[in-house]
């Protein structure tokens, strides 16, 4: 009994080792499986990744983060949001007309049999379908489960401010690609900008900041809107500048347009007139022509001019637009506009130093700046003597509008060139950048005669109690089919103030503005550009921190028209 008890026990031993042995082997065959398994699904997703991780889609991925724009103080004007793109992978596809049908259920502004086309590519592994899809549209057709449709992670640059400086800060495509303003400046710059405004460590990149300032921006486009409205003008634009940094707080040319639109296609109405266009400006160049003069010593206060006949230049006649007919002087030239006056200056300087000092003050090169879009001046080809007598008034002689302004903002600010920015700028950057162009004495006359042509002159109706401004006006016939129009005209003006030590320039123009009731008949800058450069002083100085000092005069004129208001009311 104990022998075969422990034969029995024996075999049941070896059962259980046997048993067990199963269990093992089981465990490993299971475990293998799983493994192989996990490494296949794993193989797959890497594939699947690398299929879908192409060129097409890694360059919507840049290595830097597109930077912020921001204006002076901070505020954001462009930035990046997530968005999700719809592609298809065209192999996966199982039922394209299922798919189409869904799709379009979902998305009906995609064209069906496009999408037809994409997805019937089996030799294609990508192909987008729309980009940049909305949240509720993202989750409805990621719900739907269709097979070969998937989602990839991009960014979108958005322009908070809307149109509000839009022809400054630009646009991009749908790739972020810069296309214009600022934001073509940042990829024109390439690589080592956008690095050196990186912040590697938390994977953002400092903002760039403009010089513009976003609540003297609403203003100025608040205004130049109402008087384009006001006088029927075909556009309009206006321009803030500080004259001692070359900064430009403001810039608005109208009519403008919404960045965050996806149709890019803009008019030439909507093109940056300020910069990429150019214009004769008329009389504001007149500014240039007594600085000239001026700075060589062939004129002074003294200096007389005879207006009382046309000046005759081979076959060409030069008239006056309101004729004096009478012996003017330096300060009645300027604030009289006389033509007749002012061609004789420049012919008194001669016709070399004449294009020299063009050349010197910047007005015979395109000006350069942060905005891409830059048009080159327009000069008359033969530079003979009734060439440089026309162009001492603005004729025949074309140049962007930023461009007038920078030139005048010089010759007014101590006689320094500093180069005109878009970005923030310090005082001590921008002396490190100037150079002067005429004599402090030249500049203080020419800070004379602007005041005095407000005070007295054609600039009269830019006058603010308090703030000094002085300027110049411009009324320019426009060339139209070859020939110069009598009854279509660019009207501008560029002032200062305070004019006494000025900080800031401005320029104000309106292209074809018409004749109302309130103008008596006239469509002269005088009557429409002028009034509405002192509504937009009157509003921008306290931004500005300009604080206004009153003379007697001043408060004479605050008091009567304290008394007329009592009247009125």
């Amino acid at each position: 009994m104990r022998r075969g008890s422990k034969v029995a026990d024996r075999r049941q031993g070896g059962s259980v080792l046997k048993g067990q042995n199963r269990i093992r082997l089981l465990g490993i065959c299971f475990s293998t499986a799983f493994a192989v398994i996990a490494l296949q699904v794993g193989q797959l997703t890497l594939r699947h990744h690398q299929a879908f991780a192409n060129p097409e889609i890694a360059q919507h991925e840049p290595r830097q983060p597109r930077p912020d724009i921001v204006d002076r103080n901070g505020r954001i004007l462009a930035t990046d949001i997530s968005v999700s793109s719809l592609f298809s992978d065209p192999r996966k596809v199982i039922d394209v007309d299922e798919a189409v049908e869904l799709l379009t259920a979902n998305l009906p502004d995609l064209d069906a049999k496009t999408l037809r086309q994409k997805m019937r590519q089996p030799g294609r592994a990508f192909v987008w379908l729309k980009r940049q899809v909305g949240p509720d549209e993202r989750d409805a057709i990621y719900n739907l489960g269709i097979p070969g449709v998937g989602f990839v992670e991009e960014r979108k640059r958005i322009y908070p401010q809307g149109r509000l400086a839009a022809h400054t800060v630009g646009y991009v495509d749908v790739d972020t690609k810069g296309i214009a303003g600022i934001e073509k400046y940042l990829d024109d710059q390439g690589a080592i900008y956008t690095a050196s405004l990186s912040q590697p460590e938390s994977n953002t990149s400092a903002p760039a900041q403009l010089s513009i300032d976003l609540g003297v921006e609403q203003v100025l486009t608040d205004e130049v809107s109402k008087a384009v409205e006001k006088f029927h003008a075909l556009s309009g634009g206006g321009i803030i500048m500080d004259v001692e940094t070359g900064e430009i707080i403001a810039l608005a040319s109208l009519p403008d347009y919404n960045p965050n639109t996806e149709d890019k296609r803009l008019t030439s109405d909507q093109q940056n007139k300020l910069t990429s266009g150019v214009y004769e400006l008329g009389s504001v160049i007149k500014a240039v022509t007594f600085a000239m003069a001026f700075d060589y010593g062939t004129a002074n206060f003294k200096s007389t001019y005879d207006t009382r006949q046309p000046l005759q230049i081979g076959k060409f006649r030069i008239h006056d637009f309101h004729a004096e007919h009478k012996v003017q002087s330096v300060e009645e030239v300027f604030t009289n506009s006389s033509n007749i006056g002012t061609a004789k200056m420049a012919l008194q300087v001669g016709l070399d130093n004449h294009m020299e000092f063009l050349k010197r003050v910047g007005l015979l090169d395109r000006l350069i700046t942060e905005v891409p879009e830059s048009a080159k001046p327009l000069l008359p080809h033969n530079w003979s003597k009734l060439a440089s007598a026309t162009a001492a008034f603005g004729h025949g002689f074309a140049v962007q509008p930023l461009q007038g302004l920078s030139v005048i903002a010089d010759l007014i600010n101590g006689g320094m060139a500093v180069p005109p920015t878009f970005m923030k700028r310090s005082k001590e950057e921008a002396q490190a950048l100037a150079h002067r162009i005429v004599k402090p004495e030249t500049s203080e006359k020419m800070r004379y005669l602007f005041r005095r042509n407000v005070e007295i002159g054609t600039g009269g109706k830019a006058d603010v109690l308090g703030y000094r401004v002085g300027g110049k006006t411009g009324t320019a016939e426009k060339v139209i089919h070859g020939h110069y129009s009598k009854d279509k005209s660019l009207a501008s003006f560029i002032g200062a103030f305070p004019m006494d030590h000025p900080k800031y320039a401005i320029l104000v123009m309106l292209d074809e503005p018409k004749a109302i009731p309130e103008t008596h008949g006239f469509a002269t800058a005088g009557w429409n550009a002028v009034p509405t450069a002192s509504k937009i002083i009157e509003r921008v100085a306290p931004l500005l921190g300009i604080e206004p000092k009153f003379s007697e005069d001043d408060l004479a004129k605050l008091a009567k028209q304290n008394k007329i208001l009592k009247r009125e009311g």
